[in-house]
């Protein structure tokens, strides 16, 4: 009797230990960085939108950018009960590869567990395009990063639309968001998070079919 009673409850403890490893395997690690140029006169430029979005994500979360870690800013915390690491890396945009490869090796993050947010030219303002994997789009800083872990990790594109007239689109990107362009912009930075959040709940298709789109089709 007391050794069908012992057993049982080895039986019980084990299935808890298992049932932890999987759910410690489900909310491993999961690396959000956003890409920009650091310096207070990159802030507020359209390429930055990647840093704006992280920075809105680390608010409305309560999570300190205090850390510098392989050339990042970076800070930890939980999201929809996921354990994250914010990134900012500070090695301008061509080479932003060269940090978030060794930040992502140094946690022991998949790339599949890296999500990139970054700015997109091809898009309109106002738009988000989140894809589970695929290329550089003719994006620089992607072009680094994917040098690094490859193209299987998901990205969440903001629309910053093309530039006027004849302008350089290299010139257009380093501009600030002009006065009439805020009011979209942080629609879509709200709307990041919100997406960001069931990405890291419900997975990436749900986020997708929930969040690809423009915020001014949407009305929010």
């Amino acid at each position: 009797m007391a050794a069908g009673w012992v057993r049982k409850v080895r039986e019980i403890f084990s299935q808890e230990k298992r049932d932890g490893e999987e759910q410690d395997i489900r909310n491993g690690k999961v690396l959000v960085a956003g890409l920009g140029n650091p310096g207070r006169k990159y802030q507020k430029n359209r390429h930055n939108v990647g840093f704006m979005a992280v920075e809105r994500l680390a608010e409305a979360h309560g999570i300190s950018l205090s850390r510098v870690e392989q050339r990042t800013v970076v800070g930890g915390g939980h999201i929809a009960d996921r354990s994250v690491i914010l990134a900012k890396p500070q090695t301008y945009m061509n080479k932003c590869g060269d940090a978030i490869g060794p930040l992502a090796n140094y946690y022991k993050i998949d790339p599949g567990d890296v999500l990139v947010i970054y700015d997109d030219l091809d898009l309109p303002l106002g738009t988000l395009r989140l894809r589970e994997q695929g290329g550089a789009g003719g994006h620089n800083g992607m072009k680094s990063i994917i040098q690094h872990l490859g193209n299987g990790f998901p990205r969440l594109r903001l629309g910053i639309d093309r530039p006027p007239g004849r302008m350089p689109p290299a010139a257009y990107v380093l501009q600030d968001f002009g006065d009439q362009e805020w009011p979209i912009v942080k629609q879509v930075l709200d709307r990041a998070v919100d997406a960001v959040e069931v990405f890291l709940r419900d997975g990436v298709e749900l986020a997708m079919s929930r969040f690809n789109g423009s915020v001014v089709e949407n009305g929010t």
